[in-house]
């Protein structure tokens, strides 16, 4: 799913949630850092799990994801920020040349 200058795994727009499914080139990853930076500044939540927790144990990943969904119908996340036009499109310059 397009958001910006970023493809997401998935995402459930009514809760503002992205789910992203990684594999070992992620960890740690500064590029992933700086997305999820950008996305959150877009008003999403972001959370990412390990290929191999998707494939082994996918109860314990809808599980969590059921928690998580439970917690943001309690307290929904925040608004995008509200950066001028202007400000929006050199962030996401700079965020998508790395």
């Amino acid at each position: 799913m397009p958001i910006g200058p970023y493809i997401c795994d998935f995402l459930c727009r009514e809760a503002r949630l992205i789910v992203e499914v990684d594999g070992g080139q992620h960890c740690e990853s500064e590029r992933d850092a700086q997305r999820t930076a950008f996305l959150e500044t877009e008003g999403f939540q972001v959370v990412r799990f390990w290929n191999s927790d998707v494939l082994e144990r996918m109860e314990g990943v809808l599980i969590q994801l059921t928690a998580l969904l439970d917690e943001i119908k309690k307290s929904p996340p925040p608004t995008p920020s509200r950066l001028r036009e202007g400000e929006r499109r050199e962030a996401a310059k700079g965020w998508a040349a790395t």
